[in-house]
């Protein structure tokens, strides 16, 4: 049985669950996010795991321009994380569209598959996939439905 360390942390966003492989954060659960409980997995709730990404998060919702310094283990694949790497390129309080970061990834007719592999992000806010919006300028989906991602291009830009 696989094991999945996790701690709370309230935000402005309200309650997230950080999740751990117990080496790298691995996940943050957003308040709106729907997800089911796998029985395959164990559970272990352990806060002293998580003190450094509480502490950074914590700067973070305070306004302070941090950059976040976390040992990440985002399950995905290449294409997945090529684009996530790509997300935590895009400085705060600035945003790109999909298809300008289709052409980061050197094909500019793959915003379609940027939108679906921003949307599998599993760890919002650090690997900042609220900072891309659509071509029109507007707000686009996310996990944690767009009252949380406007409220976090707010706090990015104070």
């Amino acid at each position: 049985m696989d094991t999945i360390w996790y701690a709370e942390l309230n935000s402005p966003l309200g309650k997230l669950t950080l999740e751990s492989d117990g080496k790298a954060l691995t996940r943050i659960r957003l308040p709106e996010e729907e997800w089911e409980e796998d029985p395959a997995i164990n559970r272990v709730r352990k806060p002293d795991l998580f003190k450094d990404a509480a502490a950074q998060l914590g700067a973070y919702f305070r306004g302070e321009a941090i950059d976040f310094d976390l040992e990440l283990n985002p399950p995905g694949t290449p294409f997945q994380k090529m684009v996530w790497d790509l997300l935590r390129e895009i400085p705060s309080g600035q945003t790109i569209t999909y298809g300008e970061l289709a052409i980061r990834t050197g094909n500019p007719k793959a915003s379609r598959a940027v939108g679906a592999a921003n949307g599998k992000n599993p760890i919002p806010i650090i690997i900042p996939c609220h900072r891309v919006i659509g071509s029109n300028g507007k707000l686009t989906g996310y996990a944690g439905g767009l009252e949380a991602k406007k409220k976090l291009l707010e706090i990015e830009k104070g």
